[in-house]
């Protein structure tokens, strides 16, 4: 079998590479000559929008999926007219765009922050006089990893800043006072079956994902699965889907869906019995999908900018080394460390190391 893949960064790299031992192919179009998955599969260098390009992408495979969300869902449309792609079109469409996303929550019963759909400043402006400060407005497509955001505390902080993201759609969202941010990666067949992994605890850095810790026995993993739920069978999504909440008073708050693989699940790939990439795979392709139990006690370490030395890194117990064959860059994602332990202790004391390395 091979599969198509609309993007060719980290996330497509690491879907080839769990692909490959399932005797799966890859081929991947995406617009930059150093793609870093490029070296797992065929490469088209063409634009998400070039028809000539996803035909030829489409001739040439199975089926279809993406792997990041700033793929214009226009693309997987007209893909799904000659082949099979999963996620949806329409997965995408609502994922993509945080106004379809926080009103899909709010059909489905699950809480959100406050929040405004903005077209202009005069409507930032009322909708900062009902939600209040502090908030964060948001560009409603194409922000990621702290981009394309904001955060309000004051009225000066307010003039002038539709503009100041682009005067482009966005979403202003009341501020949580969240205990802890949480993410749930779960995986869908095309025939319903949902299995979820366990919930991780997620810290951020200037909006960047820093760390993600898999936890054991969480007394929110029920309802996190629950909200997921809810999301998958509304949109009858096949593939992994991950959820990010806000941990508040106790329960639950919404922050967004990503329709892929995700940064907080990488965990999973030394941590989990079949990990995220393996069962997006079978999922698409139709196949059994694999157990999500831990292994161990895990957690994820993003490499922001530079890897350090390798040598340190694998000299690490329990860590695995995951080099994207990146460009270094300030603010990039260019590596990750998956640590597997045998008891929490070890697993902190991993963390610790590969943290010094990191500031080192």
């Amino acid at each position: 079998m091979k599969i198509g893949v609309i993007g060719g960064g980290q996330l497509g790299r690491m879907l080839a590479l769990a692909g490959t031992p399932l005797g799966m192919e890859f081929a991947f179009l995406d617009p930059a000559e150093d793609a870093c998955a490029a070296a797992l599969g065929d490469h088209l260098c063409a634009g998400y929008a070039d028809e000539s390009a996803l035909r030829q992408l489409a001739d040439g495979v199975d089926l279809v999926t993406f792997e990041f969300e700033s793929v214009p869902a226009e693309t997987v449309a007209f893909l799904s007219n000659f082949v099979p792609v999963y996620p949806s079109a329409e997965a995408l469409r609502v994922a993509r765009d945080r106004w379809f996303e926080k009103s899909l929550f709010r059909e489905l019963g699950i809480p959100t922050p406050e929040f405004a759909d903005i077209q202009s400043q005069a409507d930032l402006d009322a909708a900062v006089a009902t939600i209040g400060l502090p908030a964060v407005l948001k560009t409603r497509t194409l922000g990621y990893d702290g981009k394309g955001q904001k955060v309000l505390r004051t009225p000066e902080d307010v003039t002038g800043t539709f503009a100041e993201l682009g005067g482009v759609p966005c979403l202003l969202e009341g501020f949580v006072p969240f205990t802890g941010e949480v993410s749930l990666v779960a995986v869908r067949a095309r025939g319903g079956e949902t299995r979820f992994y366990p919930l991780a605890h997620n810290v951020h850095e200037s909006g960047i994902l820093k760390l993600s810790v898999a936890s054991s026995a969480h007394p929110l993993q029920a309802l996190a699965e629950d909200y997921l739920g809810r999301v998958m069978d509304k949109l009858d999504y096949v593939g992994v889907l991950a959820f990010e909440f806000f941990e508040v008073d106790g329960g639950l708050k919404a922050n967004e869906i990503a329709p892929r693989v995700h940064n907080s699940g990488h965990w999973t790939i030394e941590g989990a019995e079949c990990s995220q990439f393996e069962n997006h795979l079978r999922a698409i392709a139709g196949l059994p999908l694999g157990s999500t139990a831990k292994v161990g006690e895990s957690a994820m370490v993003n490499f922001i900018g530079q890897v350090p030395s390798i040598e340190d890194v694998i000299a690490v117990e329990g860590c695995h080394l995951h080099h994207y064959g990146k460009a270094f860059k300030p603010g990039r994602k260019v590596g990750h460390a998956t640590l597997r332990c045998a008891d929490e202790a070890s697993l902190r004391n991993a963390i610790a190391q590969v943290q010094g390395l990191v500031q080192g």
